[in-house]
């Protein structure tokens, strides 16, 4: 430590490394309100002291994709607070900012505006919980970036090839290459390294003299057969990877065995679930990098509230837990409470030595009633410990194995295999919805869309809040199947046209890059229909305001409305008699323009007025020729018949858009009347990992 930091300190980098910071995560709670507000003033608080040159977050800053108000002014406040000052930067940038910074409106790092005065950068990739989304595919990072407090890095252009360039530092001597990929879904993700479309590229020159870093926010652990990204996937040349978006922390660099690299994993910053990968005590990291060589410093968090946690197997204690006993509930509710003591105690000594640990506890007691066990009431029990424990109502959690009924001999009992639930693992939207899928009746089943690409659009209904993205999921593969359907000449025969269907989502099922691409467009088009909404209401809005306006202003007093004259005194009477003067003929010079405002709303109807949908049956019957004006009028009403149970399925959003443009034609019709016309080298201390000492040994000979 002594030599990396002291000798030729002006040659060495030293970073200060967070992950997952989730501020405004329970930001409502009365308790655990300002748990992570409190711990990100901590992390500024230790990088100021220690005088980094720059802190790198690896995602998740945020908790919600759209923070709150408060939330967003408390990090606001936190940044202006310990980033700013007179201390200068010292070490310069490389590498084209354009292309680093390429998503934002101002280009270049923060500390090398003129307007703007940094003494700690940051530099931070976007994680799953504030990842870019909208139309405008803006985060609230992008806001930080914008008022210049932040840095965003590390943001795709493109999901069919992602080129990641690194931003080029280089301190006296030392040259550091950091690379940043943002959080992307981790299947999609998985199939792009598959299939050979990332790339991260290299400088051009001294490729070997350059400490190569790589910050990345997606699962570590495997989740699925695609969903997490295995590290041997990650290029070799690369020297440190800070892993985000798992909680646990595994802030001690350990060496992937077959790529040579090393892997830090900072985890969260505060207690996102009661899991026991939570349950390990946080911290952030101190980075030093001097030429090739490197060095982590662990540094606790003390403002970190404490967390303990306790398994109990019923089954496991025979000697003091009968079932049959009647009074063996009351018996389990004792030892409970006999455990949550003790957690207490213990939680109670530890913080005797850290006064800036918050008072109240997380306390979890996981129990197992599996064999005849029933549990006792969990909110009794709670009650018992409101004022002591931060989280009264989540202490107990009962839980036991399924077991499957044997048949007979020869079925295996795989109830008995399955592993105790792991809390921190969470269900995913699509996942939800290709099970229900999968184990729904024949007459439910999907017979045009596909299970992965109904889940996509759920997911952007419930994560992103995009409202018209099933909507228009279904009617883009309404479209796409009835031009297959033509360009195929199939006969109109509801067998023939239900093989053709079944062929051609088989197909799609195969053809995964052209299912994403499908669902890139429905979401392209429900963002373009939402913000023709918005220009719809802002035009009704407008055109009320002027109604009322013209009917209720005149050009003197007289024409105020009784209610405003009434009793309010002689000098604010005049005040409104000249506003409102004002007002009318700012009115009638906007006036002026209604009929310019009536056309541009008018051009929006035929692209917010969704199309009629037609049922595959209809589009081929349209197809044949019409042999008399009689069969054609019976043929009109066939549509009509067969479209009336596809139009009770459309989706609301289509009436409400129509009532919206009735509502607004009606409005200007009565507006118009009143108006006018790898080489790393490691070194630590006794009580710091240090797996980097030998590495010079046994580096991998490029």
């Amino acid at each position: 430590m002594s030599s990396i930091n002291s000798q030729d300190d002006e040659d060495t980098f030293k970073i200060l490394i967070a992950t997952d910071i989730h501020l405004g995560y329970l930001e409502k709670d009365p308790v655990r309100g300002n748990d992570t507000f409190v711990t990100f003033n901590e992390i500024l608080d230790h990088a100021q002291k220690n005088e980094v040159d720059f802190v790198l977050l690896g995602g998740d800053l945020f908790h919600e994709n759209k923070p709150s108000r408060k939330t967003v002014h408390s990090c606001l406040e936190s940044l202006r607070k310990y980033c700013m000052g007179d201390r200068p930067v010292q070490f310069e940038i490389l590498s084209d900012q354009a292309v680093n910074f390429h998503c934002s409106k101002f280009p270049w790092v923060n500390y090398q505006d003129g307007n703007l005065n940094i003494s700690i950068p940051i530099f931070s990739i976007h994680g799953n919980h504030d990842d870019p989304t909208g139309a405008d595919a803006l985060c609230a990072l992008d806001i930080l970036s914008c008022a210049g407090l932040l840095n965003h890095f590390g943001r795709s252009a493109s999901v069919e090839k992602i080129d990641i360039s690194p931003i080029l530092l280089r301190k006296g001597r030392t040259k550091i290459a950091l690379y940043g990929l943002g959080a992307i879904p981790d299947e999609r993700l998985y199939r792009m390294f598959v299939n050979k479309q990332v790339t991260m590229l290299r400088p051009k020159e001294d490729e070997d003299s350059w400490f190569n870093l790589f910050v990345i926010h997606q699962n570590r652990s495997k989740h699925g057969a695609t969903n997490y990204i295995p590290e041997q996937f990650l290029d070799d040349f690369i020297n440190l990877v800070v892993w985000g978006h798992e909680h646990e922390c595994k802030i001690a660099p350990c060496q992937n065995e077959q790529q040579h690299f090393y892997v830090s994993q900072p985890g969260s910053s505060v207690v996102t679930s009661l899991s026991p990968g939570e349950a390990v005590k946080k911290h952030i990291g101190l980075l030093h990098v001097k030429g090739k060589k490197m060095k982590m410093q662990k540094v606790a968090l003390e403002t970190v509230r404490a967390f303990h946690m306790e398994d109990i197997v019923l089954a496991d204690h025979p000697d003091l837990f009968n079932p049959d006993n009647p009074k063996v509930t009351q018996a389990i509710q004792s030892f409970c409470m006999e455990k949550v003591e003790l957690m207490l105690d213990n939680t109670e000594r530890e913080r005797l030595g850290n006064p800036r640990q918050p008072e109240k506890p997380l306390i979890r007691l996981r129990v197992d009633y599996t064999g005849g066990f029933e549990p006792f009431s969990v909110h009794r029990f709670s009650q018992k410990y409101m004022d002591r424990v931060a989280n009264p109502k989540d202490i107990i959690h009962f839980f036991r194995h399924r077991e499957q009924k044997e048949k007979n001999d020869s079925d295996l009992n795989f109830g008995k295999l399955v592993s105790r639930p792991s809390e921190g693992m969470t269900l995913r939207v699509e996942d939800l919805v290709k099970q229900y899928f999968q184990t729904a009746e024949k007459k439910v089943q999907l017979s045009l869309l596909t299970e992965r690409g109904m889940g996509e659009a759920v997911q952007e209904f419930v994560d992103k809040e995009e409202k018209d993205a099933i909507e228009e999921l279904v009617k883009f593969q309404l479209e796409k199947t009835q031009r297959f359907l033509k360009e195929r000449r199939t006969d109109a025969e509801e067998e023939k046209i239900d093989e053709e269907v079944r062929k051609f989502r088989e197909s799609r099922k195969k053809n995964t890059e052209e299912e994403d691409e499908e669902v890139r467009e429905a979401m392209t088009r429900a963002r373009a229909h939402r913000s023709e909404d918005s220009v719809l209401v802002a035009a009704s809005s407008d055109e009320e305001l002027m109604d009322t306006g013209m009917k209720g202003t005149g050009d003197s007093d007289d024409g105020l409305p009784a209610t405003l004259s009434r009793g309010r005194g002689r000098a604010r009477g005049r005040a409104r008699g000249q506003n409102s003067t004002t007002r009318g003929s700012s009115r009638r010079g906007r006036g002026s323009t209604s009929q310019e405002s009536a056309t541009s709303s008018r051009t929006y109807k035929p692209v917010s007025m969704p199309p009629r949908n037609m049922s595959i049956m209809d589009a081929f019957k349209s197809l044949k020729p019409e042999p008399s004006l009689n069969s054609s009028k019976s043929y009109s009403e066939d549509i009509i018949d067969d479209d009336s149970d596809l139009e009770d399925v459309s989706i609301a959003p289509s009436s409400k858009v129509n009532q919206r443009l009735s509502t607004t034609s009606s409005l200007r019709k009565r507006g118009s009347q009143s108006q006018t016309p790898k080489g790393v080298d490691f070194e630590s201390d006794e009580d710091e990992f240090d797996p980097f000492q030998r590495s010079a040994t046994s580096r991998r000979t490029k």
